[in-house]
């Protein structure tokens, strides 16, 4: 069965993005993007680089982890902001919103149903892996449907902004057992959890 994959980048403070939501990672973002950490998205990762950076860094790689991507209307609209209609035009993208009617994109879905059914749906399907891109609100809605977590910790705090999960995410706590880990010279911290066995 595919598992659903948060995978995201974190400050060890807990948070996902600034209080503005803006992505930290952009031109006037707060997270530096270390050549080494590059390095490693492409090498392990390169499914998720958005597809104007798979382009500028000339990567081409399928990528082995994911064919399928989440996102909340409030991170797609990031891209939207910036002209982008589908960041990820080589995975199937399906953005959650009730509010969006239209899609910008013909290649993009929007889902209006209820994210848990969604996933519970998608998981039953043949593919790889589903990577859950966020934001707080959705990965909020869908806390008890992640079986892997993969944090790219930053080395920095940023004191307050986004949390990793909204306050949608139930108090239910869950064990997690480490599986791997990376650690780069630019200090910035691969952490992969699998949800442990209830």
């Amino acid at each position: 069965m595919r598992r659903l994959v948060y995978y995201v980048a974190i400050t060890p403070d807990g948070f996902i993005a600034g209080p503005d939501g803006a992505d930290p990672t952009g031109p006037n973002g707060f997270w530096p993007l270390a050549e080494d950490y590059i390095r490693h998205l492409v090498a392990e990762y390169p499914e998720t680089l958005p597809a104007q950076a798979r382009q500028a860094l000339s990567v081409t790689a399928e990528g082995t982890r994911f064919d399928t991507v989440l996102e909340g209307r409030r991170s797609y609209e990031i891209g939207l902001a910036a002209g982008i209609t589908d960041a990820y035009p080589h995975l199937r993208h399906l953005v959650f919103s009730r509010s969006m009617t239209d899609s910008p994109d013909p290649a993009v879905e929007l889902v209006a149903d209820d994210p848990v059914a969604t996933v519970r749906e998608l998981k039953r399907q043949d593919g790889k892996d589903i990577w859950l891109i966020g934001g707080a609100e959705l990965a909020g809605s869908l806390y008890t449907e992640i079986d892997t977590l993969i944090l790219k910790v930053a080395p920095l705090t940023i004191g307050d902004g986004i949390p990793m999960f909204s306050r949608k995410a139930a108090f239910d706590p869950r064990a997690w057992t480490l599986t791997d880990h990376t650690v780069l010279d630019s200090g910035a911290v691969i952490l992969t959890y699998a949800r442990a066995a209830d």
